[in-house]
């Protein structure tokens, strides 16, 4: 039986209204939040939430500039730092002090930011499909395509783009899963349109912002000490296996859960994926 999220918003601490949704809160455990890809929003958690909401609480977040939260006038600060702010923000006023992270792509970016910042408030994180090091393959492609796609006029039109942007990653999704990612990842403003839930200008961000601040092996050395599981879709051009085995000598006890059929980035809906995730919640306290 799936548990009824509450739906709320808070206030960032430069004055946005920033959504989330909240699973299963009466549960005991270290909660589990669940932080989105950088063109996705929470919705992509939505399945796993109430998989994982009859044992744990599970909070799932809209970075700023996606889904139902506010985009921000400034596009410099669509940059993980201001993301993770936001989620410290929130996990403040829910008093909650210390956390499961289950981050997708960015959002595993942002687990690792966190565990620098505050080790202590980490138990434990579920890395999707993305490392300290990105591919330089994958990092040309996404530069290409965010905030630039054409808008689309009918639902079977977001579809075919999800389709284009993401079918060769997921080969064995039918036409009606690509229309379910399509209901994830676009959304009726007006008119009965749907158009992609996210601010176009962070595709400005993430082609001009610049550098990333600090280097990013000694932000991933700050998991030494935390369990960390790594989901791997074995087609990425995201997170390659030379990478991974950098991963793994850098932590020796880095689980790595390869996902077949599967590029950037597993779905989290997939058996081993629920397995792997199973295991990991039940072993952190």
């Amino acid at each position: 039986m799936s548990t009824i999220a509450n739906t709320h918003y808070f206030q960032s601490s430069d004055g946005l209204n920033i959504y989330y949704r909240d699973f299963g809160a009466q549960n005991e455990g270290t909660p589990v939040i669940c932080l989105p890809g950088l063109t996705r929003n929470s919705r992509d958690f939505d399945d796993l939430a109430h998989h994982l909401s009859n044992r744990r609480r599970v909070i799932t977040i809209d970075f700023r500039g996606r889904g139902y939260s506010d985009y921000d006038p400034n596009w410099e600060n669509y940059h993980p730092l201001t993301y993770v702010a936001d989620v410290w923000t929130l996990l403040d006023s829910l008093k909650i002090n210390r956390v499961i992270v289950i981050g997708t792509s960015l959002g595993g970016l942002c687990a690792m930011v966190m565990a620098a910042q505050h080790l202590e408030r980490v138990a434990g994180v579920v890395m999707n499909d993305i490392g300290p090091e990105i591919g330089p393959a994958g990092l040309t492609r996404i530069q290409e395509y965010t905030g630039r796609l054409a808008p689309v006029t009918s639902w079977a039109e977001a579809a075919k783009q999800a389709r284009d942007i993401y079918g060769h990653w997921l080969p064995d999704l039918s036409d009606d899963d690509f229309l379910r990612l399509a209901r994830r990842g676009y959304r009726e403003i007006e008119n009965e349109i749907p158009r992609l839930d996210m601010d176009a200008n962070i595709g400005r961000a993430v082609r001009e912002v610049g550098p990333q601040k600090g280097d990013p092996w000694l932000i991933y050395a700050a998991l030494r000490d935390v369990p960390v599981t790594l989901l791997w879709g074995v087609l990425s051009d995201i997170l390659t296996a030379d990478i991974i085995d950098k991963m793994t000598a850098a932590k020796s006890d880095l689980v790595v859960v390869p996902v077949a059929n599967r590029g950037h980035v597993p779905l989290l809906d997939e058996p081993e994926v629920l397995s792997a995730i199973d295991t990991f919640i039940e072993k952190v306290a």
